[in-house]
């Protein structure tokens, strides 16, 4: 499938460039309502081990969850560990995988922050604005914010802010089990994105369309 990049730009870059293009396009992530209701949701992981990465995006059909699609890429690790600067490593290993698919998703969702992030451009975003299409993050772990611990029942929420700016939310989506951390992406309300996640979540903590992906991604790394 021949994939549209509404917002090229240069992978090798220094850690500096990378972060002066983080910032950049920060400025162009849109925080708007789904067009329709979406009728697939992708995930998207990237395992990593060494020098080499795997790259597994799993569409499901909603609401039944049932898997539609399913791609993999294989190849080097592009980019080095840097806090912050996560989707330069991974998004040259997605975009290819991407390419592979039959079935273009309504919705990416990914295993990291959206703009929970120090600048507010997390890999959900890079993905929405690199595609200029809806997605959204869905984290196991908080990479800044501060918040109350929600509720310990399915559906409890707390707000995630930083410097009293709303970056996401905490939310709970199994009873009694440690929260995710969800946020925009790019083109999908915070009201949306956790919506989602719950109708993502029948049974796990970790939402369908991710889990699965990342059983995919980890199998042969």
């Amino acid at each position: 499938m021949k994939i549209n990049i509404a917002h090229p730009h240069r992978w090798d870059v220094s850690p500096a460039e990378a972060i002066r293009i983080q910032q950049d396009l920060a400025g162009l992530v849109r925080h708007e309502p789904l067009a329709a209701e979406p009728g697939t949701i992708a995930g998207v992981d990237v395992s990593i081990r060494g020098d080499r990465a795997r790259t597994a995006i799993v569409v499901v059909s909603m609401p039944d969850l049932a898997v539609v699609d399913q791609t993999t890429w294989e190849g080097d690790v592009p980019f080095p560990y840097i806090p912050g600067l996560l989707s330069f490593r991974e998004m040259p290993c997605i975009l290819p995988a991407l390419e592979a698919l039959r079935v273009w998703p309504d919705v990416f969702m990914t295993d990291s922050q959206g703009i929970a992030h120090p600048r507010r451009f997390g890999l959900a975003c890079h993905l929405g604005v690199v595609l200029d299409w809806p997605a959204f993050g869905v984290a196991k772990s908080r990479l800044c914010g501060v918040y109350k611990e929600p509720g310990v029942k399915k559906g409890s929420r707390a707000a995630l802010t930083d410097r009293d700016e709303p970056i996401g939310t905490v939310l709970r989506t199994r009873d009694r089990t440690h929260p995710v951390y969800v946020s925009v992406g790019h083109r999908i309300t915070l009201a949306e994105a956790e919506r989602l996640t719950l109708a993502c979540c029948p049974r796990y903590k970790i939402p369908e369309p991710t889990r699965l992906a990342h059983a995919l991604s980890y199998r042969t790394v």
